[in-house]
């Protein structure tokens, strides 16, 4: 088996209110940062996965991402490979 690298991007669905976001998208004017019209703040998590082949490790991580990674009634999650950093 081969280790594959594996990301599991997360964030909160689009109906659910983003409490940190809303709170760093107050707080940029008051740095002297340009404002955004919109900003959700998620979770990244990387993975390392033994696994017969890439397909195997996605599946994996869909499985992960399923039961442990995302709660399914607040967020929706992407799985994808690790490519090129």
């Amino acid at each position: 088996m081969a280790v594959h690298e594996v990301v599991v991007d997360v964030m909160l669905k689009p109906e659910i209110l983003d409490p940190a976001g809303q709170a760093v998208l107050n707080a940029l004017p008051s740095l002297g940062l340009p404002a955004a019209s919109s900003l959700r703040i998620g979770k990244h998590v990387e993975l390392s996965l033994e696994a017969e082949d890439e397909t195997a490790a996605l599946e994996l991580a869909t499985k992960m991402a399923e039961t442990l990674l995302a709660n399914p009634v607040i967020e929706d999650f992407r799985v994808r490979p690790r490519h090129g950093g």
